[in-house]
């Protein structure tokens, strides 16, 4: 039996400056993703075997969970990998447009970047309380924007993610304070397209 472990930030915590700030980052892995894991632990402990199911398989599959530890690992097994994620969706040397197949892909359905920002930016603007603004590609093989609350996973919903963008408090409030759109703009300078183009090659 292997536990879930907080996996290390790919840079530092103010490698991200001046759009995420270090604090926050600090917090929101060492604090709130930290406890998300701690907590999914727990959950899993009272069932070891499900330890073996890759969490991705346990999320897109929410009814093949005990019902007694369901509601635990929906919300702390999608606390665990939606933050796993997020690290990886952005980087120092990130922003730009998307280039490869994933950016080919979103322009031709899009017609422009900046339409694809404004129906993303306002996924991300309007979900009411915690959740998070996805990207996604669906089950007929198209991009899709899609917003969930709380930690909720596309996952759970047959969609793919291939960039999330966090927007609970949490995630914005030591800088941007209420001022959630002020962040969702600010993080479109650190969004790494190489991962999104890597997730995209596996979800087609």
């Amino acid at each position: 039996m292997k536990l879930y472990t907080l996996p290390e930030l790919p840079y530092g915590f103010g490698s991200l400056e001046p759009y995420i700030d270090a604090l926050t980052m600090e917090i929101h892995h060492d604090r709130h993703h930290a406890a998300y894991i701690e907590n999914l632990n727990n959950a899993l402990n009272k069932h070891p075997d499900l330890f073996a199911t890759p969490l991705p398989d346990l999320l897109a599959d929410l009814s093949s969970v005990p019902e007694d530890i369901r509601t635990a690992v929906r919300n702390n097994g999608g606390g665990t990998l939606n933050h796993t994620e997020f690290w990886k969706w952005m980087t120092p040397r990130g922003g730009g447009a998307p280039k490869g197949k994933s950016g080919k892909h979103l322009m031709d359905q899009w017609k422009s970047f900046a339409a694809f920002q404004e129906e993303f930016n306002t996924a991300a603007k309007t979900r009411f309380g915690s959740g998070w603004a996805w990207l996604c590609i669906n089950a007929a093989g198209n991009l899709q924007i899609t917003s969930t609350a709380n930690q909720d996973s596309p996952l759970s919903e047959g969609l793919q993610p291939i960039l999330g963008l966090d927007v609970w408090e949490h995630a914005y409030y030591l800088k941007y304070m209420n001022k959630r759109p002020d962040y969702i703009n600010a993080w479109w300078h650190v969004v790494n397209w190489e991962y999104v183009e890597e997730l995209y090659e596996k979800g087609k």
